[in-house]
């Protein structure tokens, strides 16, 4: 009996051991999937930056920067790259180490990630106010292009409104959307830039998304709002949408999968409604991203308007989007193909996009904290407080390390381990596959300690009595 049970146990061991080695196995694969030069807003298009740095070990703790830290540093070849808001430095850190590699200066505000194309970075500048012309953007505004080892200044390319959202870098062309209403190309080489389209309205932070050639982005400042699709390989617009009564859709970055792509934008309801000043209604939209046909809608509620970053960024995973709203101050998940909503959870307010990874969503809000809920539930399974205005920029994840910029001027490096709760959440796993794991584990401490107790017993039996 006792041999029995011990091979009971060997067996169940070796299950357990091959399934979390399966799992990590299986992470490391997904997380592989997605490498490759970040070259656009939150590095794809569905706006979900999760990767491997290709070194051993990355820093984790913070980063101390000069200013307020409003875009997703992003990751290249071994470093960190951040921009600050609104000093414009330009900076880059090992990401190793942590240490600052090198520093460089915009002339204005950057509100931009720094994208990367055959070791050079490309970065917008400008500030939100506006001229009397209406093109948004005072003082200078423009993209620079610099070495990205050296952070020298290769090139600056001026234009009349500001580059707030962050380039898209298209095979051997760089795309900007800006303040004064339009989309240009420009040489990588050589910054020279061509107007591309009339956008109806300015691209305050609609940083320009891309997938197979295609150019998604909102524009605002007019009435209508309008939201452009640009063929990049035809050079023409494919399509372009207006929408009456929202505004500030060229606030949001819009994130695209399966076909479908999907942005956010307020409406103003009536002030006589409201004894404490104006309110909106915060809706999201999903289109045709062929065709730019409204597929379907919803509200997600209604609060009192935010501040700046007046919308929520959406993220798309495994066919469901995550958004999180600053209005509603909560998060929500809906089917990508359906627009049914799956559930939302109140956060507190949310700008930037959320990241997913291993079942688990993370949103950052804009009073420092980071909430971890399950994709499917949203549950809550983990959070930890952070500092400062997480916002507008989303996190990303990297090596099993959360990545945020604040406007406490910090970058923050967290384990996501230290994240998700007081459970001992193996790096690399999901919930799913550690709750089975766990289970596994007690079953086989409880047949162990089966197993001690029978071996006793039949050693007590074996010990002859002694005669009176």
């Amino acid at each position: 009996m006792v041999r029995s049970m011990r091979k009971l146990l060997v067996c169940l061991l070796a299950v357990v051991l091959v399934s979390g080695l399966s799992g990590l196995g299986s992470d490391a694969a997904a997380a592989d999937e997605q490498d490759g030069p970040w070259q656009q807003s939150r590095h794809n298009a569905q706006h979900n930056p999760v990767l491997s740095s290709g070194v051993d070990e990355i820093y984790t703790g913070v980063i101390h920067t000069p200013d307020e830290v409003r875009a997703t540093p992003s990751i290249n070849n071994g470093k960190l790259f951040v921009a600050n808001h609104p000093s414009g430095y330009l900076l880059a850190y090992d990401l190793v180490s942590g240490e600052e590699l090198w520093r460089a200066q915009a002339p204005n505000w950057v509100h931009s990630e720094m994208v990367h194309r055959d070791g050079h970075v490309f970065v917008g500048y400008g500030n939100r106010h506006m001229k009397d012309d209406g093109v948004r953007g005072t003082g200078e505004n423009g993209v620079l292009c610099l070495d990205a080892d050296t952070g020298e200044v290769v090139w600056q390319a001026e234009t009349d409104g500001e580059v707030m959202p962050t380039p898209a870098v298209v095979g051997d062309s760089v795309y900007i959307a800006t303040g004064d209403r339009h989309l240009y190309e420009l040489d990588p080489e050589t910054g020279e830039k061509v107007v591309r389209a009339e956008l109806g309205g300015n691209a305050n932070m609609s940083d320009p998304t891309v997938i197979d050639g295609m150019l998604y982005v909102g524009a605002s400042g007019t009435t209508p709002n309008v939201f452009t699709a640009y063929d990049t390989e035809a050079d023409e617009v494919a399509w372009q949408r207006e929408f009456d009564k929202t505004r500030s859709m060229g606030d949001v970055p819009p994130a695209i999968a399966g076909g479908i792509v999907v942005t956010t934008a307020p409406i103003t309801l009536p002030e006589d409604d409201f004894d404490d000043g104006v309110h909106e209604r915060h809706m999201i939209f999903a289109m045709d991203a062929t065709t730019g046909e409204l597929l379907w809608q919803d509200a997600l509620g209604q609060g009192p308007a935010a501040t700046n970053n007046r919308s929520g960024a959406p993220m798309i995973h495994d066919g469901t989007v995550y958004v999180g709203s600053p209005i509603t101050k909560a998060a929500y998940a809906y089917d990508l193909h359906s627009g049914e909503r799956k559930w939302v959870y109140h956060t507190g307010a949310v700008k930037g996009a959320p990241v997913a990874a291993d079942g688990t969503v993370y949103f950052a809000t804009t009073d420092g904290w980071i909430h971890a809920l399950d994709v499917a539930t949203g549950d809550k399974v983990g959070e930890r407080y952070l500092g400062g205005a997480l916002a507008p920029s989303g996190p990303a994840i990297v090596d099993d390390v959360l990545i945020v910029g604040s406007q406490d001027n910090n970058v923050y490096l967290v384990p996501t381990t230290k994240i998700l709760g007081t459970q001992s959440f193996v790096s690399g796993t999901s919930p799913v596959l550690i709750t089975v794991t766990i289970g596994l584990g007690v079953l086989v401490l409880a047949l162990a300690t089966v197993v001690v107790l029978q071996a006793r017993q039949l050693r007590q039996r074996s010990v002859p009595r002694r005669r009176a």
